[in-house]
């Protein structure tokens, strides 16, 4: 009902497939293209080990299965994930960004609400926030929230990082792309869609680092138009141009995967809306089975599903 699995699964085999090609340059990737789930021998990392995409995913996905949507908590399971190696592939937290860190650390002081310790430069726009977004989509797509209360779950949950506008304004974008296509919308569709929301909430100047995805076609651009650097604006672009070009899974992940730049957290964010629009029944046997730690990802998962389906009977 809810295709939890399917997004979850999606977003951790295409993080495992981005992590072997992270920042590698993408003329040699496209060239030497990376198709099979292998070891990240670069960092040392056994096949299919997903990164801190899935894992921040997954300390939110947690977090509000246990306390909803309490701020503070999922913050606190963000840290654990760095400071106890909680919510990984392996036995140790990898990727975490400088803005997260520092934010993470400030709300270990315990002087402001979780949602007050995001960094608010405009140079502090990583992609970060964009990777906690999976849970809340699904949380919104259960309980059917104001458009109002809407914004404001996301401006808190993207500000546990990052708290400038643009970052704010990205996962505005992400989150309701995915809420229409959960909603039934083709990805052509959802495109269209995304253009025709209330944007009151944001600055001109803000929404004008948007402009290819809200004025534009940005499934019309070529590659060379595209960049995959983890500027929060870059990545969202990037995740929306290879998923609306591809028609399946594998080729969307394929595409992700040797994109070069910041694959993994490109990847992540692309696999979670493939695995949703596509099925687990449509991603590669050989993917499927050799991502890390799958049996955890399911048991997650089927959690996260039943504490949404009892939300979505108390609010009917």
């Amino acid at each position: 009902m809810y295709r939890v699995k399917e997004g979850i699964i999606g977003c951790a085999i295409a993080d495992a497939l981005g992590t072997i090609t992270k920042n590698q340059d993408r003329n040699y990737l496209l060239e030497h293209p990376v198709l099979k789930m292998g070891p990240c021998i670069k960092k040392g990392l056994p096949k299919g080990t997903w990164g801190d995409s899935t894992s921040l995913m997954l300390a939110v996905t947690s977090a509000i299965t246990k306390k909803g949507l309490n701020y503070d908590y999922i913050a606190e399971n963000c840290v654990s994930w760095f400071t106890s190696n909680k919510f990984c592939a392996v036995n140790e937290s990898f990727g975490i960004g400088k803005t997260t860190l520092k934010s993470l650390i400030r709300f270990t002081q315990r002087e402001h609400k979780a949602y007050d310790c995001g960094e608010s430069s405009i140079n502090d726009n990583g992609n970060s926030s964009l990777k906690m977004m999976l849970p809340l989509i699904y949380y919104f797509h259960a309980n059917k929230e104001s458009k109002e209360k809407t914004y404001d779950a996301i401006k808190k949950l993207c500000s546990i990082t990052h708290r400038h506008e643009i970052s704010i304004c990205a996962c505005y974008i992400y989150v309701h792309y995915l809420l229409f296509l959960l909603n039934g919308n083709n990805k052509y569709a959802a495109i269209k869609k995304i253009k025709t929301i209330d944007y009151s909430m944001f600055s001109n100047n803000t929404l004008k680092f948007f402009s290819r995805i809200l004025v534009g076609n940005i499934y019309e651009l070529d590659i060379d138009e595209i960049k995959s650097s983890s500027f929060v604006v870059d990545t969202l672009e990037c995740v929306l141009w290879c998923f609306i070009k591809s028609d399946n899974y594998k080729d969307c992940i394929i595409a992700t995967t040797n994109i070069g730049g910041d694959t993994s957290a490109i990847g992540a964010l692309a696999g979670a809306i493939a695995g949703i629009y596509y099925g687990t029944n449509k991603i590669p046997k050989d993917w499927y089975e050799n991502v890390r730690k799958k049996d955890y990802l399911i048991d997650i998962s089927e959690k996260y599903e039943r504490y949404l389906r009892l939300l979505s009977y108390e609010n009917d």
